[in-house]
């Protein structure tokens, strides 16, 4: 796989080797002290001192107030993820992030240390929640199993009402959590139900973060699950309230570089296919090891091949159904996709095209691939520091 990887087009190759070097966690609000003293105590609370050895920590102050930022040493770093490449991160240092949840919380901790942009954090409490959103949402997503549809939609009727404008709002009664993990786990309600995979990773991050609230922001919560009882938030307003994004077109992310519980767009570069609904591109979350999400097959995850393979033969399965509308029919590729991925010389062609950088929205040219260039994360969330306007009801 790294060997492919290495096929990359130019732009995307100076990227990864012209990346700043580490900025990894600014942290803030902590007690009066040495910056040796801060980083051993802040790595002791987050469960990490075994890493005292690899993560350097340097102290400051600017115009809103005295700051320690962390990061992991960079011999360390390039000989853990070359050029930020962190997709094969759990399985350099053997952890089991399936079945050890600590691992889970490690893989998550370690590529934020690796952070090229840098994540500023008002408290350590804030980072402490932040490593147990991501892991709330890998956990959420890996159990997820949906339907895929891009024209209708379906929820639990004892959990949800539906209203043309308001969107799917809680009953009376009802748990947010409980009614998200019915919603999303077919193993708690025994069905599947249809969304769109936009859609989808807004339900799988709401999870994630209604579940940290309970846990840490109380009054926060039940803000969050008022709203839901009378109306939900959903789309822009979604990103807006929830979500903070690192990277930006003219300053992209590595494009190897993620961190578990990242939400993540795989552009389709194809014009004509991407105006089937539905397969203007793909919404994931990363789970980390290398996987994304499937929702509509749980137990067949993506790799970030499998996932370009696919969105570059959407194209080949174009077709106007009866009322002229455009459609993809997945089935008839579903042949050609294998046939790719098992074809050295065609897997390098095709990837090479798809994994060069996007194009703004609504430009298609031959330039184009699918990788983005930004990944999406919650923001804040403790009493005291957080920056997530939900709606007072």
């Amino acid at each position: 796989m790294r060997k492919l990887l290495e096929t990359y087009n130019t732009m995307q190759q100076a990227g990864a080797q012209h990346a700043p070097v580490s900025r990894g966690v600014t942290l803030r609000g902590l007690p009066a002290g040495t910056a040796e003293h801060r980083r051993r105590a802040a790595l002791e609370q987050l469960g990490a001192a075994d890493l005292a050895g690899q993560v350097h920590a340097e102290d400051g102050q600017d115009a809103r107030g005295p700051w320690l930022r962390l990061w992991l040493d960079q011999p360390t770093a390039q000989a853990w993820a070359p050029g930020y490449d962190t997709m094969h991160l759990a399985d350099t240092l053997g952890l089991r992030t399936l079945d050890n949840v600590d691992d889970l919380q490690r893989e998550i901790l370690l590529t934020m240390l690796m952070s090229p942009t840098g994540l500023d954090f008002p408290s350590l409490d804030e980072l402490d929640s932040a490593i147990h959103i991501r892991r709330n949402i890998v956990q959420g997503a890996r159990k997820t199993t949906l339907a895929f549809e891009t024209e209708a939609a379906e929820r639990p009727e004892d959990c949800w009402t539906y209203d043309e404008d308001r969107g799917f709002t809680l009953l009376p009664g009802v748990h947010l959590v409980d009614a998200l993990i019915k919603t999303t786990q077919p193993e708690v309600s025994g069905r599947l139900y249809s969304f769109s995979c936009y859609r989808a990773t807004e339900y799988v991050t709401l999870l994630g973060i209604a579940q940290e609230l309970a846990r840490s922001n109380a009054e926060l919560f039940e803000r969050l699950q008022g709203v839901w009882r009378q109306r939900a938030i959903m789309s822009e307003e979604f990103h807006t309230v929830f979500l903070r994004e690192q990277g930006s077109m003219d300053a992209p992310v590595p494009p190897l570089y993620y961190v578990p519980g990242d939400r993540v767009w795989f552009r389709n570069p194809d014009e004509a296919s991407a105006d089937a609904c539905g397969f203007e591109g793909s919404w994931v979350m990363y789970l980390g090891g290398g996987l994304f999400t499937n929702f509509w097959k749980q137990h067949q995850p993506y790799t970030l091949m499998r996932k370009c393979v696919e969105i570059y033969h959407w194209r080949h399965g174009l077709y106007r159904d009866e009322q002229g509308e455009s459609q993809i029919d997945e089935a008839h590729i579903e042949p050609m996709i294998e046939a790719t991925l098992n074809d050295p010389g065609e897997l390098a062609r095709v990837m090479a095209r798809m994994t060069r950088w996007r194009e703004p929205r609504g430009v298609y040219t031959e330039a184009g691939g699918c990788m983005d260039t930004t990944r999406e994360f919650a923001r804040w969330v403790r009493p005291g520091t957080s920056d997530m306007p939900i709606p007072r009801t």
